[in-house]
Protein backbone atom coordinates (compact mmCIF):
# COMPACT_ATOMS: atom_id res chain seq x y z
CA UNK A 1 0.00 0.00 0.00
CA UNK A 2 1.40 3.10 -1.01
CA UNK A 3 0.87 7.20 0.53
CA UNK A 4 -1.38 7.73 -2.70
CA UNK A 5 -4.13 5.49 -1.02
CA UNK A 6 -4.14 6.54 2.36
CA UNK A 7 -6.14 9.24 3.54
CA UNK A 8 -4.18 12.47 3.75
CA UNK A 9 -3.72 13.71 7.87
CA UNK A 10 -1.12 16.59 8.54
CA UNK A 11 -0.28 17.47 12.05
CA UNK A 12 0.86 21.69 12.67
CA UNK A 13 2.58 22.64 15.40
CA UNK A 14 2.56 26.43 16.22
CA UNK A 15 4.89 28.21 18.04
CA UNK A 16 3.15 31.49 19.21
CA UNK A 17 6.42 32.52 21.28
CA UNK A 18 8.98 31.21 19.37
CA UNK A 19 11.55 34.08 19.09
CA UNK A 20 11.15 34.22 23.15
CA UNK A 21 11.20 30.62 23.78
CA UNK A 22 14.68 30.26 21.40
CA UNK A 23 16.24 33.06 23.31
CA UNK A 24 15.39 31.77 26.57
CA UNK A 25 17.15 28.25 25.34
CA UNK A 26 19.79 29.67 23.42
CA UNK A 27 21.07 32.50 25.33
CA UNK A 28 19.29 32.74 28.86
CA UNK A 29 21.59 35.48 30.29
CA UNK A 30 20.12 37.94 27.33
CA UNK A 31 16.94 37.58 28.70
CA UNK A 32 17.85 39.46 31.82
CA UNK A 33 18.17 43.14 32.29
CA UNK A 34 22.03 43.22 32.67
CA UNK A 35 21.57 42.97 28.28
CA UNK A 36 18.59 45.29 27.86
CA UNK A 37 19.05 48.21 26.75
CA UNK A 38 20.54 51.22 28.43
CA UNK A 39 16.95 53.14 29.62
CA UNK A 40 15.19 49.86 30.39
CA UNK A 41 14.81 50.02 34.38
CA UNK A 42 17.59 48.47 36.50
CA UNK A 43 15.15 47.36 38.87
CA UNK A 44 13.21 45.57 35.92
CA UNK A 45 11.78 42.03 37.51
CA UNK A 46 13.21 38.88 36.42
CA UNK A 47 9.53 37.76 34.59
CA UNK A 48 9.65 41.13 32.96
CA UNK A 49 7.62 41.07 29.75
CA UNK A 50 10.40 40.15 27.01
CA UNK A 51 9.81 41.90 23.41
CA UNK A 52 11.75 42.06 19.90
CA UNK A 53 12.18 45.26 18.27
CA UNK A 54 12.93 45.46 14.29
CA UNK A 55 13.23 49.08 12.75
CA UNK A 56 10.24 49.07 9.98
CA UNK A 57 10.36 52.52 8.16
CA UNK A 58 12.57 54.14 10.36
CA UNK A 59 10.46 53.71 13.47
CA UNK A 60 11.25 50.82 16.25
CA UNK A 61 8.12 48.46 16.12
CA UNK A 62 7.76 45.18 17.39
CA UNK A 63 8.44 42.08 15.41
CA UNK A 64 7.64 39.43 18.08
CA UNK A 65 6.36 38.89 22.02
CA UNK A 66 6.38 36.57 24.92
CA UNK A 67 3.70 35.57 26.93
CA UNK A 68 3.76 38.19 29.66
CA UNK A 69 4.07 40.77 27.30
CA UNK A 70 1.12 39.74 25.30
CA UNK A 71 -0.61 39.51 28.67
CA UNK A 72 0.02 43.02 29.27
CA UNK A 73 -1.87 44.04 25.77
CA UNK A 74 1.18 44.48 23.76
CA UNK A 75 1.57 42.70 20.20
CA UNK A 76 3.47 42.88 17.00
CA UNK A 77 3.25 45.84 15.20
CA UNK A 78 3.04 48.00 17.92
CA UNK A 79 5.38 51.10 18.38
CA UNK A 80 8.29 50.58 21.25
CA UNK A 81 7.61 54.07 22.56
CA UNK A 82 3.78 52.67 23.06
CA UNK A 83 4.62 49.19 24.36
CA UNK A 84 7.20 51.10 26.86
CA UNK A 85 4.14 53.19 28.36
CA UNK A 86 1.81 50.39 28.86
CA UNK A 87 4.56 48.22 30.16
CA UNK A 88 7.47 50.05 31.27
CA UNK A 89 9.46 47.52 32.98
CA UNK A 90 9.91 45.71 29.56
CA UNK A 91 12.88 44.24 28.10
CA UNK A 92 13.57 44.79 24.71
CA UNK A 93 15.66 42.68 22.37
CA UNK A 94 17.04 43.08 18.56
CA UNK A 95 14.95 40.93 16.80
CA UNK A 96 16.93 38.16 14.74
CA UNK A 97 15.30 36.49 11.91
CA UNK A 98 18.13 34.56 11.09
CA UNK A 99 18.22 32.84 13.96
CA UNK A 100 14.62 32.21 14.64
CA UNK A 101 14.70 30.21 11.04
CA UNK A 102 17.55 28.41 12.44
CA UNK A 103 15.97 27.37 15.31
CA UNK A 104 12.54 26.63 13.61
CA UNK A 105 14.34 24.34 11.03
CA UNK A 106 16.41 22.59 14.20
CA UNK A 107 13.17 21.84 15.51
CA UNK A 108 11.32 20.68 12.40
CA UNK A 109 14.19 18.20 12.26
CA UNK A 110 13.41 17.01 16.01
CA UNK A 111 10.56 15.82 14.20
CA UNK A 112 11.63 13.57 11.69
CA UNK A 113 11.36 10.56 13.90
CA UNK A 114 8.02 10.80 13.43
CA UNK A 115 7.31 11.20 10.27
CA UNK A 116 10.11 11.40 7.06
CA UNK A 117 7.88 14.95 5.49
CA UNK A 118 8.45 17.53 7.65
CA UNK A 119 7.99 20.62 6.37
CA UNK A 120 8.84 23.90 8.52
CA UNK A 121 6.71 27.16 7.63
CA UNK A 122 8.60 30.01 8.59
CA UNK A 123 8.32 32.11 11.03
CA UNK A 124 6.90 29.93 13.62
CA UNK A 125 5.05 26.91 12.20
CA UNK A 126 5.65 23.35 11.02
CA UNK A 127 3.26 20.55 9.16
CA UNK A 128 4.12 17.07 9.24
CA UNK A 129 3.02 14.48 7.20
CA UNK A 130 1.27 11.73 8.96
CA UNK A 131 -0.65 9.61 6.58
CA UNK A 132 0.63 5.52 7.57
CA UNK A 133 2.06 6.58 10.72
CA UNK A 134 -0.10 7.53 13.07
CA UNK A 135 -1.19 4.15 13.99
CA UNK A 136 3.03 3.68 15.13
CA UNK A 137 2.34 5.91 17.63
CA UNK A 138 -0.96 4.63 18.89
CA UNK A 139 -3.24 6.82 16.87
CA UNK A 140 -3.42 10.29 16.17
CA UNK A 141 -4.13 11.73 19.72
CA UNK A 142 -1.70 9.96 20.81
CA UNK A 143 1.45 11.05 18.09
CA UNK A 144 -0.04 14.65 18.96
CA UNK A 145 0.92 14.63 22.41
CA UNK A 146 4.01 12.67 21.88
CA UNK A 147 4.77 15.71 19.66
CA UNK A 148 3.82 18.35 21.96
CA UNK A 149 5.44 16.55 24.88
CA UNK A 150 9.27 16.74 22.82
CA UNK A 151 8.58 20.58 21.84
CA UNK A 152 7.68 21.14 25.51
CA UNK A 153 10.59 19.50 26.66
CA UNK A 154 12.99 21.83 24.90
CA UNK A 155 11.59 24.70 26.37
CA UNK A 156 8.94 25.13 23.68
CA UNK A 157 5.29 26.87 24.04
CA UNK A 158 3.04 24.79 21.23
CA UNK A 159 -0.33 24.34 20.03
CA UNK A 160 -0.76 21.08 18.36
CA UNK A 161 -3.70 20.23 15.55
CA UNK A 162 -4.75 17.76 13.21
CA UNK A 163 -6.30 18.22 9.94
CA UNK A 164 -6.50 16.49 6.11
CA UNK A 165 -4.03 19.17 4.66
CA UNK A 166 -1.06 20.95 6.17
CA UNK A 167 -2.88 24.39 5.58
CA UNK A 168 -6.04 22.99 7.53
CA UNK A 169 -4.32 21.97 10.27
CA UNK A 170 -2.31 25.25 10.48
CA UNK A 171 -4.98 27.29 10.45
CA UNK A 172 -6.90 25.02 13.54
CA UNK A 173 -3.10 25.09 15.15
CA UNK A 174 -3.39 28.87 15.20
CA UNK A 175 -7.12 30.29 15.67
CA UNK A 176 -9.47 27.09 16.72
CA UNK A 177 -10.21 26.42 20.38
CA UNK A 178 -8.53 23.14 21.05
CA UNK A 179 -9.02 20.06 20.91
CA UNK A 180 -10.86 20.10 17.83
CA UNK A 181 -13.95 18.03 18.09
CA UNK A 182 -15.36 18.43 15.01
CA UNK A 183 -12.64 19.09 12.22
CA UNK A 184 -15.26 20.63 9.18
CA UNK A 185 -17.13 22.64 11.46
CA UNK A 186 -13.64 23.89 13.32
CA UNK A 187 -12.93 24.86 9.98
CA UNK A 188 -15.60 26.69 8.97
CA UNK A 189 -16.36 28.55 12.24
CA UNK A 190 -12.50 30.28 11.85
CA UNK A 191 -11.95 33.83 11.42
CA UNK A 192 -10.96 34.93 7.82
CA UNK A 193 -7.53 35.90 9.21
CA UNK A 194 -7.07 31.65 9.11
CA UNK A 195 -7.18 32.37 4.92
CA UNK A 196 -3.96 33.72 5.10
CA UNK A 197 -4.83 37.13 2.76
CA UNK A 198 -3.29 40.62 2.55
CA UNK A 199 -4.15 42.89 4.79
CA UNK A 200 -6.74 44.66 1.65
CA UNK A 201 -7.95 41.41 1.14
CA UNK A 202 -9.03 40.25 4.41
CA UNK A 203 -10.23 43.89 5.62
CA UNK A 204 -12.37 43.75 1.95
CA UNK A 205 -14.14 40.26 3.09
CA UNK A 206 -14.90 41.97 6.84
CA UNK A 207 -16.77 44.89 5.37
CA UNK A 208 -18.58 42.35 3.34
CA UNK A 209 -19.73 41.14 6.34
CA UNK A 210 -18.11 37.95 5.87
CA UNK A 211 -16.41 37.17 9.35
CA UNK A 212 -15.36 33.77 8.89
CA UNK A 213 -14.63 30.43 6.79
CA UNK A 214 -18.18 28.98 6.18
CA UNK A 215 -19.49 32.23 5.30
CA UNK A 216 -16.79 32.71 2.65
CA UNK A 217 -17.46 29.13 1.34
CA UNK A 218 -21.16 29.94 1.15
CA UNK A 219 -20.60 32.52 -1.63
CA UNK A 220 -20.10 31.49 -5.31
CA UNK A 221 -16.24 30.82 -6.15
CA UNK A 222 -16.19 32.73 -9.48
CA UNK A 223 -17.94 36.05 -7.40
CA UNK A 224 -15.44 35.41 -4.77
CA UNK A 225 -12.64 35.71 -7.51
CA UNK A 226 -13.88 38.73 -8.98
CA UNK A 227 -13.74 40.83 -6.30
CA UNK A 228 -11.54 39.48 -4.48
CA UNK A 229 -8.65 37.71 -6.40
CA UNK A 230 -8.39 34.13 -7.63
CA UNK A 231 -5.75 33.99 -4.66
CA UNK A 232 -8.62 34.27 -2.22
CA UNK A 233 -10.47 31.22 -4.24
CA UNK A 234 -7.41 28.87 -4.11
CA UNK A 235 -6.75 29.93 0.08
CA UNK A 236 -10.39 29.12 0.76
CA UNK A 237 -9.85 25.50 -1.29
CA UNK A 238 -6.50 24.81 0.78
CA UNK A 239 -8.12 25.33 3.82
CA UNK A 240 -11.74 23.09 2.52
CA UNK A 241 -9.36 20.45 1.70
CA UNK A 242 -10.43 20.82 -1.53
CA UNK A 243 -6.72 21.67 -2.79
CA UNK A 244 -3.04 21.18 -1.73
CA UNK A 245 -1.17 23.76 -1.17
CA UNK A 246 2.97 22.73 -2.50
CA UNK A 247 5.07 22.34 0.23
CA UNK A 248 8.92 21.29 0.39
CA UNK A 249 9.61 18.81 3.06
CA UNK A 250 13.10 19.24 4.95
CA UNK A 251 15.86 16.98 3.04
CA UNK A 252 17.16 13.92 5.04
CA UNK A 253 20.51 14.40 6.33
CA UNK A 254 22.91 11.71 6.97
CA UNK A 255 23.22 10.04 10.60
CA UNK A 256 26.39 11.47 12.50
CA UNK A 257 28.49 8.18 11.82
CA UNK A 258 32.27 8.72 11.37
CA UNK A 259 34.81 5.68 10.74
CA UNK A 260 37.94 4.83 10.15
CA UNK A 261 39.69 1.41 8.86
CA UNK A 262 43.19 0.56 9.25
CA UNK A 263 44.94 -1.81 6.42
CA UNK A 264 46.77 -3.25 8.70
CA UNK A 265 45.45 -4.49 12.36
CA UNK A 266 46.62 -1.28 14.88
CA UNK A 267 47.46 -2.45 18.69
CA UNK A 268 49.68 0.97 19.49
CA UNK A 269 47.94 2.46 21.73
CA UNK A 270 49.54 6.09 20.13
CA UNK A 271 48.51 5.24 16.89
CA UNK A 272 44.41 4.37 18.14
CA UNK A 273 43.73 8.12 19.90
CA UNK A 274 45.83 9.80 16.74
CA UNK A 275 42.69 7.95 14.66
CA UNK A 276 39.91 8.62 17.08
CA UNK A 277 41.31 12.12 17.72
CA UNK A 278 40.82 12.70 13.52
CA UNK A 279 37.56 11.30 13.91
CA UNK A 280 37.02 13.94 16.71
CA UNK A 281 38.14 16.51 13.94
CA UNK A 282 35.82 15.24 11.72
CA UNK A 283 33.20 15.35 13.95
CA UNK A 284 33.72 18.83 15.09
CA UNK A 285 33.36 19.66 11.36
CA UNK A 286 30.08 19.01 11.09
CA UNK A 287 28.58 19.50 13.82
CA UNK A 288 29.51 23.03 13.03
CA UNK A 289 28.17 22.86 9.48
CA UNK A 290 24.80 21.52 11.33
CA UNK A 291 25.23 24.14 14.59
CA UNK A 292 24.68 21.11 16.63
CA UNK A 293 26.83 20.24 19.27
CA UNK A 294 27.46 16.62 20.92
CA UNK A 295 25.64 15.38 24.04
CA UNK A 296 26.13 11.95 23.73
CA UNK A 297 29.12 10.13 21.66
CA UNK A 298 29.71 6.34 21.00
CA UNK A 299 33.03 5.17 20.70
CA UNK A 300 33.04 1.31 19.05
CA UNK A 301 36.34 -0.48 18.20
CA UNK A 302 36.65 -3.65 16.65
CA UNK A 303 39.45 -6.29 16.80
CA UNK A 304 40.92 -8.34 14.34
CA UNK A 305 40.02 -11.27 16.02
CA UNK A 306 35.97 -10.30 15.70
CA UNK A 307 35.76 -8.95 19.26
CA UNK A 308 34.00 -5.46 19.95
CA UNK A 309 34.21 -2.85 22.85
CA UNK A 310 31.86 0.11 23.61
CA UNK A 311 32.75 2.83 25.07
CA UNK A 312 30.00 6.02 25.62
CA UNK A 313 30.54 9.31 27.37
CA UNK A 314 27.50 12.28 27.79
CA UNK A 315 28.16 15.59 28.53
CA UNK A 316 26.07 18.30 30.32
CA UNK A 317 25.83 20.64 27.47
CA UNK A 318 26.31 20.17 23.61
CA UNK A 319 30.31 20.44 22.67
CA UNK A 320 31.72 20.20 19.39
CA UNK A 321 35.40 20.53 21.02
CA UNK A 322 37.54 17.15 20.10
CA UNK A 323 40.13 18.22 22.76
CA UNK A 324 37.50 17.90 25.86
CA UNK A 325 35.58 14.63 24.34
CA UNK A 326 38.73 13.04 24.30
CA UNK A 327 39.75 13.84 27.80
CA UNK A 328 36.16 12.31 29.08
CA UNK A 329 37.09 9.42 27.18
CA UNK A 330 40.33 8.98 28.80
CA UNK A 331 38.33 9.68 31.80
CA UNK A 332 36.04 6.58 30.61
CA UNK A 333 38.88 4.40 30.10
CA UNK A 334 40.38 4.85 33.27
CA UNK A 335 37.73 4.06 35.31
CA UNK A 336 36.90 0.78 33.56
CA UNK A 337 37.10 -2.30 35.87
CA UNK A 338 38.27 -4.34 32.64
CA UNK A 339 41.16 -2.42 31.00
CA UNK A 340 40.73 -2.21 27.00
CA UNK A 341 42.50 -5.13 25.50
CA UNK A 342 43.81 -4.26 22.00
CA UNK A 343 44.44 -8.27 21.84
CA UNK A 344 46.23 -8.50 17.79
CA UNK A 345 44.70 -4.88 17.18
CA UNK A 346 42.14 -3.25 15.88
CA UNK A 347 40.82 -3.14 12.46
CA UNK A 348 38.39 -0.20 12.62
CA UNK A 349 36.92 2.91 14.61
CA UNK A 350 33.45 4.13 14.89
CA UNK A 351 32.47 7.14 16.37
CA UNK A 352 28.36 7.88 16.74
CA UNK A 353 26.66 10.79 18.10
CA UNK A 354 23.50 9.59 19.04
CA UNK A 355 22.28 12.78 20.58
CA UNK A 356 23.05 16.54 19.42
CA UNK A 357 21.80 19.72 20.33
CA UNK A 358 21.72 23.25 18.85
CA UNK A 359 24.73 24.91 19.76
CA UNK A 360 25.40 28.34 18.85
CA UNK A 361 28.06 30.43 18.35
CA UNK A 362 28.42 33.18 21.97
CA UNK A 363 30.47 36.06 22.74
CA UNK A 364 32.45 35.90 26.32
CA UNK A 365 31.61 38.69 28.68
CA UNK A 366 34.42 40.65 29.73
CA UNK A 367 34.12 39.49 33.58
CA UNK A 368 34.99 36.02 32.70
CA UNK A 369 31.46 34.34 33.54
CA UNK A 370 30.98 32.02 30.69
CA UNK A 371 34.50 30.75 31.36
CA UNK A 372 33.95 29.92 34.79
CA UNK A 373 30.35 28.21 34.09
CA UNK A 374 32.21 26.12 31.51
CA UNK A 375 34.72 25.00 33.99
CA UNK A 376 32.16 23.85 36.17
CA UNK A 377 30.40 22.12 33.75
CA UNK A 378 33.70 20.12 32.41
CA UNK A 379 34.27 19.25 36.21
CA UNK A 380 30.62 18.21 36.32
CA UNK A 381 31.61 15.88 33.08
CA UNK A 382 34.85 14.44 34.17
CA UNK A 383 33.12 13.84 37.74
CA UNK A 384 29.93 12.41 36.18
CA UNK A 385 32.08 10.12 33.58
CA UNK A 386 34.33 8.58 36.06
CA UNK A 387 31.65 8.23 39.13
CA UNK A 388 28.57 7.42 36.86
CA UNK A 389 25.79 10.12 35.34
CA UNK A 390 23.68 10.05 38.62
CA UNK A 391 26.54 10.36 41.49
CA UNK A 392 26.76 13.80 41.06
CA UNK A 393 23.51 15.71 41.73
CA UNK A 394 22.45 19.68 41.90
CA UNK A 395 19.93 21.05 43.73
CA UNK A 396 17.33 22.93 41.57
CA UNK A 397 14.21 24.74 42.60
CA UNK A 398 10.75 22.88 42.69
CA UNK A 399 7.51 24.80 42.31
CA UNK A 400 6.14 23.93 46.17
CA UNK A 401 5.52 26.23 48.61
CA UNK A 402 6.43 23.36 51.11
CA UNK A 403 9.47 24.03 52.10
CA UNK A 404 11.29 20.32 52.28
CA UNK A 405 9.65 19.95 48.79
CA UNK A 406 11.17 23.18 47.94
CA UNK A 407 14.05 21.51 45.78
CA UNK A 408 15.20 18.22 44.14
CA UNK A 409 18.52 16.93 44.25
CA UNK A 410 18.56 15.70 40.08
CA UNK A 411 21.46 14.47 38.43
CA UNK A 412 23.67 17.78 37.64
CA UNK A 413 24.04 16.32 33.86
CA UNK A 414 20.30 16.76 32.88
CA UNK A 415 20.36 20.19 34.84
CA UNK A 416 21.12 22.45 31.66
CA UNK A 417 20.85 25.99 32.59
CA UNK A 418 21.07 27.24 35.96
CA UNK A 419 17.77 28.22 37.66
CA UNK A 420 17.25 31.51 39.60
CA UNK A 421 16.93 30.91 43.50
CA UNK A 422 14.25 33.19 45.39
CA UNK A 423 16.57 35.69 46.62
CA UNK A 424 15.48 38.09 49.81
CA UNK A 425 15.51 41.60 49.15
CA UNK A 426 18.73 43.69 49.53
CA UNK A 427 19.61 44.08 53.36
CA UNK A 428 17.26 41.48 54.24
CA UNK A 429 17.92 38.40 56.18
CA UNK A 430 17.37 35.21 54.67
CA UNK A 431 13.44 34.03 54.77
CA UNK A 432 15.08 30.15 54.79
CA UNK A 433 18.12 28.66 56.92
CA UNK A 434 20.32 26.63 54.85
CA UNK A 435 20.05 23.66 57.03
CA UNK A 436 16.48 21.83 57.05
CA UNK A 437 16.33 18.61 59.25
CA UNK A 438 14.71 15.87 57.72
CA UNK A 439 12.40 15.05 59.21
CA UNK A 440 12.12 18.45 61.65
CA UNK A 441 12.94 17.34 64.91
CA UNK A 442 9.90 17.62 67.57
CA UNK A 443 10.58 20.05 70.02
CA UNK A 444 8.45 20.98 73.23
CA UNK A 445 7.40 24.46 73.13
CA UNK A 446 5.25 27.11 75.27
CA UNK A 447 3.49 29.68 73.62
CA UNK A 448 1.81 32.57 75.76
CA UNK A 449 -1.35 32.81 73.38
CA UNK A 450 -3.05 30.08 71.62
CA UNK A 451 -1.60 30.62 67.30
CA UNK A 452 1.07 32.73 69.24
CA UNK A 453 4.57 32.67 68.97
CA UNK A 454 6.93 30.34 71.30
CA UNK A 455 7.89 31.76 74.20
CA UNK A 456 10.73 28.95 75.50
CA UNK A 457 11.14 25.63 74.01
CA UNK A 458 13.17 22.50 74.81
CA UNK A 459 15.20 20.44 72.03
CA UNK A 460 17.45 17.62 72.80
CA UNK A 461 16.85 18.00 76.70
CA UNK A 462 17.75 21.42 76.89
CA UNK A 463 15.87 24.83 77.44
CA UNK A 464 15.74 27.47 75.24
CA UNK A 465 14.70 31.18 75.92
CA UNK A 466 12.87 33.02 73.13
CA UNK A 467 14.55 36.69 72.68
CA UNK A 468 13.31 37.66 69.33
CA UNK A 469 10.97 36.47 67.23
CA UNK A 470 9.74 37.05 63.87
CA UNK A 471 6.26 35.62 62.38
CA UNK A 472 4.01 33.73 61.45
CA UNK A 473 4.87 33.03 58.46
CA UNK A 474 1.45 30.88 57.68
CA UNK A 475 2.27 27.94 54.99
CA UNK A 476 -0.96 26.05 54.29
CA UNK A 477 -0.91 22.66 52.93
CA UNK A 478 -1.69 21.54 49.38
CA UNK A 479 -5.48 21.72 49.01
CA UNK A 480 -5.57 17.92 47.05
CA UNK A 481 -4.11 16.23 50.23
CA UNK A 482 -6.33 15.46 52.95
CA UNK A 483 -5.87 17.42 56.40
CA UNK A 484 -5.06 14.58 59.56
CA UNK A 485 -2.05 12.73 60.18
CA UNK A 486 1.56 14.55 60.88
CA UNK A 487 4.20 11.81 60.62
CA UNK A 488 7.40 13.26 61.05
CA UNK A 489 6.20 16.72 61.22
CA UNK A 490 4.37 16.31 58.00
CA UNK A 491 0.97 15.93 57.04
CA UNK A 492 -2.00 18.40 55.66
CA UNK A 493 -1.94 20.70 58.63
CA UNK A 494 -1.69 24.06 58.47
CA UNK A 495 1.92 25.43 59.51
CA UNK A 496 3.29 28.86 61.18
CA UNK A 497 6.61 29.37 61.28
CA UNK A 498 8.59 31.65 63.27
CA UNK A 499 12.52 32.45 63.09
CA UNK A 500 13.55 32.96 66.21
CA UNK A 501 16.56 34.11 68.20
CA UNK A 502 17.53 32.25 71.35
CA UNK A 503 19.29 34.42 74.66
CA UNK A 504 22.63 32.98 73.31
CA UNK A 505 22.01 34.75 70.08
CA UNK A 506 21.55 31.11 67.95
CA UNK A 507 18.53 31.42 65.64
CA UNK A 508 16.02 29.03 64.39
CA UNK A 509 12.86 28.19 62.35
CA UNK A 510 10.21 26.79 63.98
CA UNK A 511 6.86 26.00 63.92
CA UNK A 512 3.36 24.99 64.70
CA UNK A 513 2.43 21.92 62.92
CA UNK A 514 -1.69 22.84 63.18
CA UNK A 515 -4.11 25.59 64.06
CA UNK A 516 -5.77 25.35 67.35
CA UNK A 517 -8.74 25.16 65.48
CA UNK A 518 -7.45 22.27 63.14
CA UNK A 519 -6.51 20.02 66.44
CA UNK A 520 -6.50 20.41 70.20
CA UNK A 521 -3.18 19.92 70.90
CA UNK A 522 -1.02 21.27 68.47
CA UNK A 523 2.98 20.17 67.94
CA UNK A 524 5.96 21.93 67.92
CA UNK A 525 9.13 21.07 65.11
CA UNK A 526 12.19 22.61 64.84
CA UNK A 527 12.49 23.07 60.94
CA UNK A 528 16.35 24.37 60.40
CA UNK A 529 19.22 26.20 61.67
CA UNK A 530 20.39 29.67 60.58
CA UNK A 531 24.08 30.58 60.45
Amino acid sequence: MTNASLPRRALALWFPYLAADRLRQQEPDRCATASAPPDTPPDAPPDAPLVFVARQKNALRLAAVDARAQGQGLAPGMALADARVRAPGLIAVEADGEADRHWLELLARSCIRFSPLVMPHPPDAIAVDIAGVAHLFGGEAALADAVAEQMEARGMTVRVACAATAGAALALARYAPLPVADEAKAIRALPVTALGLDDEATLGLLRAGLKNVGAVAARPRAALAIRFGIGAVRALEVLLGEAQSPAIPLPHRAPLRFERRFAEPVAHERAVAAAFAELLEAAGRTLEERGLGGRRFRLLLDRSDGAKRRLEIETGAPTRDPALVLRLFDERIAALSDPLDPGFGYDRLRLHIPLAEPLAASQPALDGAEKAKGRLTELVDRLGTRLGPGSIRRLVPNDSHIPEQAQLALPAIDCRAPVRWPAPHAGEPPLRPLFLFDPPQPVEAVAEVPDGPPHRFRWKGKLHEVRLYEGPERIATEWWRKRGGEQDGRGGLTRDYYRIEDARGRRYWIFRHGLYGEKTQPKWYLHGLFA
